[in-house]
């Protein structure tokens, strides 16, 4: 559930610097593009396996980085799948079974549904610019866009991921391509956008592919098919009755 991962930009005039900024300021450029309050999404997620290919369709519900809730719209077998995250807990609910599981632990490393997310995946929804600290390596340019390379260290314990090198786009200050790195520096995920759009005042990514390098499947495709920002969530959506309803 992405939450979710489970994700997921706006218009932001063109920034002009009066010279090359920090690498602070660039972390919280992205912050200001990819964060808000609260927010609801349709996402199709295509998980591309050994042997074939699942599609799965879900809507979200997203209040800042500590409540979210999912349910999982297709295919027929997963439909009413639901997903709840509280802070740093987050429960499942199995239509098929109509059992409520907590995912903890170790489980949390699993892959989501079959993908190439893990839960922990899902759950990460930090401002970088208080999870990491960051230092630009240079430039370069990835799919025709002019990119700030950043590499990103955790200065918290509790993140998924220990190192990240990020491409940001310096114009539309998006991270169109990322590689995430356990803390021994071994690679073990991958991130690109490929295409993006905008929402009201931000750069947002539309269709991005994520790849579990250490797995034997061929990446899964998120696609945001529609996604709204700053709107009002009942609260009784982020409760653990709302799995059953």
């Amino acid at each position: 559930m992405k939450n979710t991962l489970i994700g997921i930009i706006i218009t932001l005039p063109v920034i002009a610097w009066s010279q090359d900024p920090s690498a602070s300021e660039i972390l919280q450029k992205i912050d200001e593009n990819t964060i808000a309050g609260n927010r609801t999404a349709t996402t199709t997620m295509i998980i591309h396996g050994r042997r074939s290919d699942r599609t799965m369709t879900m809507n979200s519900w997203i209040e800042g980085s500590e409540k979210s809730f999912s349910e999982y719209l297709a295919p027929a077998r997963e439909k009413g799948t639901k997903m709840l995250k509280l802070g740093d807990q987050l429960w499942m609910y199995s239509p098929q079974s109509d059992r409520i599981i907590r995912i903890a632990g170790h489980m949390l490393r699993q892959s989501m549904m079959g993908s190439d997310f893990s839960y922990e995946d899902m759950m990460e929804d930090r401002s970088i610019s208080e999870t990491y600290t960051a230092d630009i390596l240079g430039s370069e340019f990835f799919t025709e866009r002019d990119c700030w390379v950043v590499r990103l260290i955790a200065k918290v314990d509790d993140t998924t991921y220990h190192t990240r090198k990020i491409w940001v786009d310096k114009e539309r200050l998006l991270a169109l391509k990322e590689d995430r790195f356990a803390k021994s520096g071994k690679l073990l995920k991958t991130a690109e956008i490929i295409e993006v759009f905008k929402v009201d005042e931000r750069w947002y990514p539309r269709h991005m592919i994520f790849k579990d390098v250490l797995s034997k499947t061929k990446g899964t495709e998120l696609i945001i098919d529609e996604i709204e920002f700053d709107t009002k969530i009942p609260a009784h959506v982020f409760s653990k009755s709302s799995l059953r309803k």
